[in-house]
């Protein structure tokens, strides 16, 4: 369907010319994994709407994808460039000899999707294939997509350059290595023996995480913030990346990248997804993701994009990081109710959580009894039926074994999908108790009714909503309750006492409760 050979003259459907395919391939292709994602074209050009139009008609910018999959985002660039060069360059093959050549790069995330995105973009896996491929001066197979095998770099057990397990990825010849080629040498750019290469614009879609052997979320490495903070290395004029939005608060090694965007003035679009689908349908990451530009000629406030439902929901310019905070608070329209909260200068709940592993014990500990004996006569909070301990089992924080004491799932119920509940049901945690892995300690309370009024405040929409600031994983930790104020729990609490407390408008309520479900 698709003619190739321009030497006999080329139709309306030439790939870097039309502009629907029916249908598209390259939005059929099924995810390599959770990690390795494709993007749709629709997605890809949305991105690509990002840059200045004026790049598309320069003959000498240069592009980059340093993890090209599918090939997708070579190709959609090959084509709107077609369009712009179209005056300088009216024969169509030496135009497109000129992109394919000159213009257009790509590094391989492996030897498959190498042979893919090469057939993507010159329609042929050999790019000096003297028939099939759309470019006619490349003198190697492999053109400007390029791949080398590697191997990770060792070091006490870990990868030097990803973190990678020396024990789960020091493989044979014939097995799959992902040491991605970008991210594995001090200069990623010596891939193409040219001289001095330096890029304008780096836009791709890089692997998420890398499991590292011991459970794929649990276990996972995070990877793709090493991805961008390569490429800002390079110093190119701009930068367009999709990836999860967990880094926005949290997220596995993720505080020294975090820190380092959220102060990086040149971060100027940052356009939020915090349902995944609404990017790639079927695909659920928890948190979301995010696709963003970076120009290095920035320097002010952030343009933020919020998404719900896959339509813009708000539009606003203003700093990444609120005063006396670390973390990026997403929605636009959550802004105006954390200021008038912090106006109160209130002491916060992240400072009576406790931290993970409350008493010292595993989520696995299985060293408790099913019934109550003299020695065994401490209630274990655990995940599926409770058991008992004996004191001496307990490791740490001993003195709240005979306190009551508001506990909470560590794992949040549900998956992304509005409204959400944050966190599971709260239980009181009567004296003669501790809990597993599996909870966190709330607060420790002399009173059983200030436990029971903790409790009417951990229910309230505002309560969670607070959380949500900072909450953008399954699993909570203390971290994510330092936005949710403490309050004086002599007395009882209702989103309606709340609401009025901090003078919130009707329109931050209806936002609240949009965002937030009740809890039963």
């Amino acid at each position: 369907m698709i003619q190739t050979n321009f030497s006999e003259g080329v139709t309306q459907s030439h790939p870097l010319t039309t502009t629907h395919y029916n249908p598209d391939v390259l939005t059929c292709l099924a995810n390599l994994s959770n990690d390795e994602v494709f993007t749709p074209p629709t997605l890809v050009n949305n991105m690509l709407d990002l840059l200045p139009a004026e790049l598309w008609s320069n003959p000498e910018t240069r592009f980059l994808d340093p993890v090209s999959k599918s090939g997708v985002f070579l190709r959609e660039m090959a084509k709107r460039l077609m369009v712009g060069l179209k005056q300088k360059f009216p024969d169509q093959q030496e135009r497109i000899n000129h992109i394919l050549k000159n213009q257009l790069f790509g590094i391989a995330i492996t030897e498959l999707t190498s042979l893919l995105s090469r057939r993507s973009v010159y329609c042929s896996k050999i790019a000096n294939h003297p028939r099939y491929s759309l470019c006619t001066e490349f003198d190697d197979e492999q053109g400007n997509i390029r791949y080398e095998r590697m191997r990770h770099t060792f070091q006490s057990g870990k990868c030097k350059f990803c973190g990678a397990s020396q024990s789960e990825y020091d493989r044979d010849d014939a097995a799959e290595t992902y040491a991605y080629n970008f991210i594995h040498s001090e200069n990623p750019l010596s891939i193409f023996k040219i001289q001095n290469m330096k890029f304008d614009v780096i836009v791709g879609n890089p692997p998420y995480q890398l499991n590292d052997g011991s459970g794929r979320d649990a276990g996972a490495i995070s990877l793709y913030h090493k991805f961008v903070e390569q490429a800002i290395k390079l110093i190119p004029k701009y930068l367009v990346m999709i990836i999860p939005a967990r880094w926005y608060s949290g997220g596995k090694g993720l505080d020294e990248f975090r820190d380092k965007m959220l102060s990086d003035k040149r971060l100027s679009e940052i356009h939020d997804f915090p349902e995944t689908s609404d990017c790639f349908p079927g695909l659920n990451i928890r948190g979301g993701v995010c696709y963003f530009l970076w120009d290095k000629e920035h320097n002010k406030d952030c343009k933020i994009v919020n998404y719900k439902k896959n339509e813009v929901a708000s539009i606003t310019q203003r700093p990444l990081l609120e005063p006396k905070t670390n973390v990026f608070i997403r929605y636009n329209a959550a802004i105006s109710i954390f200021r008038k909260v912090k106006q109160l200068k209130e002491s916060t709940f992240d400072e009576s959580v406790s931290s993970r592993k409350p008493f010292g014990l595993d989520s696995n500990f299985s060293e408790f009894k099913l019934t109550k004996s003299d020695n065994f006569n401490i209630n274990l909070y655990r995940f599926g039926d409770n058991g008992y301990v004996s004191e001496k089992q307990v490791i740490k924080n001993k003195q709240w074994i005979y306190e009551t004491k508001v506990i909470v799932s560590k794992a949040s119920p549900g998956g992304d999908t509005f409204p959400h509940q944050i966190i599971s049901k709260p239980i009181i945690a009567e004296p003669f108790s501790c809990t597993t892995e599996t909870y966190l300690v709330i607060g420790v309370y002399k009173d059983n009714k200030v436990a029971e009024n903790v409790i009417t405040y951990m229910q309230s929409r505002f309560f969670r909503f607070m959380m949500s600031l900072i909450k953008n994983t399954q699993n909570i930790s203390k971290g994510v309750f330092a936005f949710v104020p403490i309050q004086d729990f002599s007395e009882p609490w209702t989103d309606e006492k709340l609401y009025k407390k901090y003078g919130l408008t009707e329109e931050e309520i209806a936002f609240i409760e949009s965002m937030i479900r009740p809890m039963e």
